[in-house]
């Protein structure tokens, strides 16, 4: 990367994460605020980056935040939204219609690939939704699976069973610190549970690809629910929090790449 730093944001369904992609691929500052309290960043002292990279899955609305806060701030500066398309540094797209896959995912497999290269990886990230994506070493992006996150499925089961409480991760908080197992109340129950069906589904889809690909598989994982899940998880593992902005990085000093 060279020139000046480049502003990165990863809009997910719960949060909005920046960061400004320096020169030496750091990314400093960086922070985050949520939908809900409609914080302002922290931008006063930070000088004009050369433009912003944003990778958006949470709506028109929030679009039009983010958009309002760099007005506010750096008037006129380019911006890009980034999509999902057939190949981009160095990330094959496996799907039928390549634009379809979601910009955080795309994101986050570059990220990936750029952080663990000529490796094939499992990449398990535990947000509203879990999704994984299996991308062979040389890139080549096969196929993925999304499944509701830990806290959703905590959700539904209270909001569609008559007797269960209504639970999310502020209800739990702290209850996963050691690893589930038959809980004694029902709280723990549905916690513990709901962790477990995360991790058997990411042990299973990485047992998978080892057998398939006859090759060492790294799963890496993250997102906003990862600690509760990896208490659970019985599966070798490596954290990184950062993988969409990681890719958005990558995408901004990459050249132009055709409409």
């Amino acid at each position: 990367m060279s020139g000046a730093p480049r502003l990165v944001i990863d809009a997910g369904n719960s949060r909005i994460k920046w960061a400004f992609a320096q020169a030496d691929g750091t990314l400093q500052p960086r922070g985050a605020l949520a939908h809900a309290d409609r914080d302002v960043p922290d931008w006063a002292a930070l000088p004009a980056p050369a433009g912003a990279w944003i990778s958006n899955v949470a709506g028109a609305g929030v679009a039009a935040h983010i958009d309002a806060l760099i007005e506010a701030r750096w008037p006129g500066l380019p911006r890009t939204t980034i999509r999902a398309c057939a190949q981009q540094c160095g990330i094959t797209n496996g799907y039928g219609t390549p634009e379809a896959l979601g910009s955080d995912r795309w994101a986050g497999m570059i990220g990936a690939h750029a952080a663990f290269p000529g490796e094939p990886l499992l990449i398990a990230t535990f947000g509203t939704a879990t999704t994984l994506e299996a991308v062979r070493a040389d890139g080549h992006f096969v196929g993925g699976l999304i499944a509701p996150g830990w806290s959703l499925m905590m959700r539904s089961l209270g909001e569609h069973t008559a007797q269960l409480p209504v639970l999310d991760a502020s209800a739990t908080a702290g209850a996963q610190a050691a690893r589930p197992s038959f809980a004694t109340d029902t709280h723990g129950s549905i916690s513990a549970g709901c962790a477990l069906a995360q991790a058997g589904l990411v042990e299973r889809m990485w047992r998978e690809l080892n057998d398939t690909w006859k090759a060492p598989v790294r799963l890496v994982v993250s997102g906003g629910a990862a600690d509760e899940v990896i208490a659970a998880l019985r599966a070798p593992f490596t954290r990184h929090d950062s993988l969409v902005l990681s890719g958005l990085a990558r995408i901004a000093a990459a050249p132009p790449h055709p409409a």
